[in-house]
């Protein structure tokens, strides 16, 4: 199985990457810089996910080099936490690039793919518990990961002849690079909102990811699955 994860150089990204590769899987990962993971089985593009004929040239030569992909996960993201009337459009902007744009253009691009190569696929994407909380401070990356869950319901829906599949995966804090600056008493009352009072772990963003793309579950599309007990 060949699985492409973007924002693969670090972080849950990185954690994937590791995961699936000690199984045996085939991994091509994607960040805006190099990666030092080395490994027989993966390669690492350089590529901005909002830069549309980067991302085209991508998907093709994976195309040409394997013959297709059978997931796709899209976890690049990126966060900005402030109060609306200190948000800069440039931070807007670099959200919705990421967030939505990189989404979208992985999402068209790999799906293209699979159905050209009759692949039954599985595409996973990623939110946020800051859309179902309505987290102050997170309006723009809490909108612009509840689009992207608008995004996979439809996609779902549009992809669904094709037989791929598309869901998403909501994460509650877990420390990585994402959430390092933000005040702690501010991740304790996000904790408290939760059923389950911890942070996340990889393995737990592991656990769903195995779910949606088991080849059981190509009846479950155009869900979201939040962690901790978070819910709309």
């Amino acid at each position: 199985m060949l699985i492409l994860v973007t924002g693969s150089s670090k972080g849950i990204g990185r954690d994937l990457c590791e995961e699936f590769l000690s199984r045996g899987h085939i991994v091509v990962g994607c960040s805006r810089g190099q990666s030092d993971l080395l490994h027989d089985n993966y390669e690492h593009f350089s590529c901005d996910v909002s830069d549309e004929s980067s991302v085209i040239r991508m998907v093709r030569k994976i195309g040409k080099t394997h013959g297709g992909i059978d997931v796709l996960i899209n976890n690049a993201g990126v966060a900005s936490m402030n109060h609306i009337l200190s948000t800069p459009i440039s931070s807007v902007k670099k959200l919705l690039d990421t967030n939505i744009i990189g989404t979208t253009l992985f999402s068209r691009e790999v799906a293209k793919l699979m159905m050209r190569k009759k692949i039954q696929g599985k595409i996973i994407n990623f939110t946020t518990v800051a859309s179902a909380l309505s987290l102050e401070g997170e309006a723009i990356y809490a909108s612009s990961k509840a689009a992207v869950q608008k995004f996979t319901q439809v996609a779902a829906k549009e992809f669904a002849p094709f037989g791929i599949t598309v869901n998403c995966i909501g994460p509650n804090p877990i420390k990585t690079d994402l959430i390092k600056a933000v005040p702690s008493e501010k991740i304790e009352k996000l904790l408290d909102s939760q059923a389950i009072k911890r942070l996340g772990k990889t393995k737990d963003v592991i656990n769903v990811v195995d779910f949606f793309i088991n080849q059981s579950s190509n009846f479950i599309t155009a869900q979201t699955i939040y962690l901790g007990g978070v819910h709309d």
